[in-house]
């Protein structure tokens, strides 16, 4: 567990504080944690940490949880400019070049991002500047805002550790005696290049704004959502179903452009009363097409209560999966109609998808072992078995049968029943799989028998050699 991680989201004083950068290669904007008030330091073992701090709280790092409120931290900045990029896993970078005067300016900017960070309650150090270097560095090492064309002022006086160099260059520099970044900008630039690296000099262009530094922007989450709001309440479901035809056509022409497909689906509607029902559809495949998705539907807005009536419907595809183009010519259609997925999506909604099961193949020679059972949702039927011999369709733990010789008895009795052998096929002898711990198969070979009885009953039996004993486990059709 990091004790970074334990700074910044249970300290007390900034429960659940944010480490973030905002910036751009003209006006740059970044936003960091506070907790040097109290003398906890980044990379501060937790016993020492404590000593600054008894009352603080630690919990278990949860990198996933972190990156998901990240990235909601990227949304939410994109109110303020549309260029947010992320700066490693603890920072955001906006490039607030020609928007903060929608916000009354910089300043007026800047307060805003406090005020609302802090109803959050959320602490955060701004750091403003015409280059990213400078504004990473500003955030950190020294909060505050570079005027226009002002960097090198506003930075001169920080430790090197801000140019984001490594620490073997920042302890390299200190022992030399330069400190602050004014004492490095003012070697010379081939001194600087020889004895400390071009890493070294490239950060300081970097920050003064001499060399370029991209910014990356993070991608938009496409959304597959469609809404429509009614002139007029309704309550029938056939009025509902045609509200949900009219939203699913352009939701499939949006999945379509992307090559995806809905897995879940979701119709939220709003009564006129505030209340909302909802109607989830999961779909035993990825769909795209709006003649068959729109009757799977039929039975859930049957169950909505519309109260005094609905004025806006909402579809939204929660799950969505790649789709890859599909063949649509008459004969392909002829050998795949999907009638087995709408039927499975049918039940599924109605006892669960993961209860509707396919047997698989499995790579092994054991009965036991030979088949996987897994949902018909999530995996493709495979027609090809690859068994040379017969298996019984049911199968069950062996079941002791009387009976003597390496040979299936002409008679013997079974589950109360006496049989007579009718025709033999076999042996078929299997051998266990000694890689795998099962202790039924631990005793060595089994000499398996297809055995038809004049009953009617076709049974599989074995016989184990090394302890002669007889045995029923399977019956076949």
């Amino acid at each position: 567990m990091s004790s970074e991680r334990l700074l910044r989201k249970r300290y007390r004083e900034g429960p659940f504080a944010v480490i973030a950068q905002i910036g751009n290669a003209d006006r740059l904007l970044c936003l960091n944690p506070l907790a040097e008030q109290r003398g906890l330091r980044r990379g501060m073992g937790l016993a020492d940490a404590r000593s600054f701090c008894p009352e603080l709280q630690t919990d278990e790092h949860n990198p996933r949880a972190d990156q998901a409120f990240l990235d909601g931290l990227v949304r939410w900045a994109k109110r303020y400019c549309p260029w947010v990029g992320k700066d490693g896993p603890d920072g955001l970078l906006l490039d607030v070049t020609g928007s903060a005067h929608l916000s009354g300016g910089e300043i007026a900017m800047l307060q805003d991002m406090r005020m609302r960070l802090g109803g959050s309650k959320l602490t955060l150090r701004i750091g403003l500047a015409d280059t990213v270097g400078a504004a990473w560095a500003l955030a950190r090492f020294g909060e505050g805002l570079a005027q226009v064309g002002q960097t090198r002022q506003a930075i001169n006086a920080l430790p090197v550790a801000c140019l984001r160099i490594t620490p073997k260059e920042d302890i390299t520099l200190q022992r030399l005696g330069i400190k602050a970044v004014g004492q490095l900008a003012d070697l010379p630039r081939a001194t600087i290049g020889q004895r400390f690296g071009a890493s070294v000099l490239m950060r300081l262009d970097q920050a003064l704004g001499h060399q370029a530094e991209s910014l990356s922007p993070e991608k938009n989450q496409q959304n597959y959502a469609m809404r429509l709001t009614l002139p007029e309440p309704i309550g029938l479901a056939k009025d509902v179903m045609a509200g949900v035809e009219r939203l699913l056509l352009p939701l499939c022409e949006k999945l379509a452009r992307d090559t995806s497909g809905a897995r879940v689906l979701c119709l939220i509607c709003r009564r006129i009363d505030g209340a909302d029902q909802s109607v989830e559809l999961r779909l035993a495949r990825a769909l795209r097409d709006p003649h068959r998705m729109l009757p799977l539907f039929a039975k859930g807005v049957d169950g909505i209560d519309a109260g005094f009536g609905i004025d806006q419907l909402r579809l939204v595809a929660t799950q969505v999966e790649p789709l890859p183009v599909e063949q649509i010519s008459q004969s392909h259609r002829g050998h795949d109609s999907g009638d087995l997925h709408d039927l499975m999506t049918r039940l599924g909604n109605r006892i669960g998808l993961e209860n509707i099961q396919r047997f698989l193949p499995a790579d092994s020679h054991i009965p036991e072992r030979s088949y996987i059972v897994s949902p018909a949702a999530w995996s493709e039927p495979n027609g090809s078995w690859g068994l040379t011999n017969p298996r019984p369709i049911r199968l069950f733990p062996p079941e002791y049968i009387a009976a003597q010789g390496h040979r299936p008895p002409n008679r013997f009795k079974w589950r109360a029943m006496s049989f007579t052998v009718g025709r033999l096929t076999g042996p078929e002898r299997i051998a266990p799989e000694w890689w795998l711990e099962d202790e039924n198969w631990r005793h060595g070979v089994r000499d398996y028998w297809q055995v038809e009885t004049r009953e009617g009953h076709r049974l599989w039996m074995f016989h184990t050699p090394q302890n002669p004993s007889w045995f029923v486990q399977g019956v076949f059709a």
